[in-house]
Order: C-alpha cells, then sequence, then structure tokens
C-alpha cells in the first residue's frame, strides 16, 4: 500500500524502507492517537474532569496495547524479533518514557498554568505532548523493540 506510493519510486531501496516504515509508523500513530483521545474523554468525563492524569495513564495503556500489535505486525514486521515477549517488555518500557512529555505538558497546562478546560487539557496532552512523545517511541521502537533482522520484506 504506502510502500507503492509514486513518490518513492525514485529512492533508493535502503531510504524506501525506511520512509515505507515511518508512513506506517505514523498511519499506526494516527489510529492509535483516535484511541489514546476516546479513552481519555472518556475517563475524564467520567471522574467529570477531576482525574486528568488517571484519565491520561489508563488511555496510554489502551492505546500501547493497540500501538504494539500493530506496529509488530505492519510497521516493523521486517524488524520483528522471535520474542514478541522480550518485544512487548520493550515496547511498554519505551511508552512509559514516551508518555512522560504528555503527561508533563498535561501537568503543566493543567495545575501550574490553571488551563484547566477540555481543550486545554486536550491541546497539552494530546497535541504538544503527543508530537514529543511520538519522536521519542520512534526511535525507542527502532533502537531498543524490534531489533531483528530476519530480511523479511516489507509488506
Amino acid at each position: 500500500m504506502l510502500d507503492r506510493l509514486p513518490v518513492l519510486r525514485d529512492l533508493s531501496p535502503a531510504r524506501r524502507v525506511r520512509v515505507t516504515e515511518i508512513l506506517r509508523f505514523l498511519t499506526v500513530g494516527g489510529m492509535n492517537w483516535l484511541v489514546d483521545l476516546a479513552v481519555f474523554n472518556a475517563v475524564r468525563a467520567a471522574s467529570e474532569g477531576r482525574h486528568v492524569m488517571v484519565a491520561k495513564v489508563v488511555a496510554v495503556t489502551v492505546a500501547t496495547l493497540f500501538s504494539w500489535t500493530l506496529n509488530r505486525r505492519w510497521t516493523f514486521s521486517a524488524r520483528a524479533t522471535d520474542t514478541p515477549t522480550r518485544e512487548l517488555a520493550g515496547f511498554v518500557l519505551v511508552n512509559v518514557a514516551g508518555m512522560a512529555p504528555p503527561l508533563v505538558c498535561l501537568w503543566v497546562s493543567h495545575h501550574l498554568l490553571g488551563l484547566t478546560s477540555v481543550l486545554a487539557d486536550n491541546v497539552s496532552a494530546n497535541v504538544v505532548g503527543l508530537v514529543l512523545g511520538t519522536v521519542l517511541r520512534y526511535v525507542g521502537y527502532r533502537a531498543f523493540v524490534f531489533t531483528g533482522r530476519r530480511g523479511r520484506p516489507l509488506v
């Protein structure tokens, strides 16, 4: 699908693989963002806005499991190892680190700056924090989680 885009035709094979991997990562990230956003707002609404930090932790936990499945089977399928349990443990650790930017942004906005509206909570946690966390996660996944080199084609 993504690897057949016309813009990829002129790239070297190695660069094509990397760009395809990044496009897949961003696609999974977009779907994951929707899961995170839905769970965050559902838990936030259920607590009437009193437990935004808990809402974010629950949302990230659900989104992490969703993301691991899609990233392992599609984004990093050529780099998946034969030890999915180790991968999941590494994935969780990288996501715990990746959870820090959205949580810090949310805490600063909500508690330090006093911006407590639904919009402010979502912008701080699910836009600003998410962008920072996404970069951290991509680097972490490639470096520590999906480290296999089984030579499978990126399909």
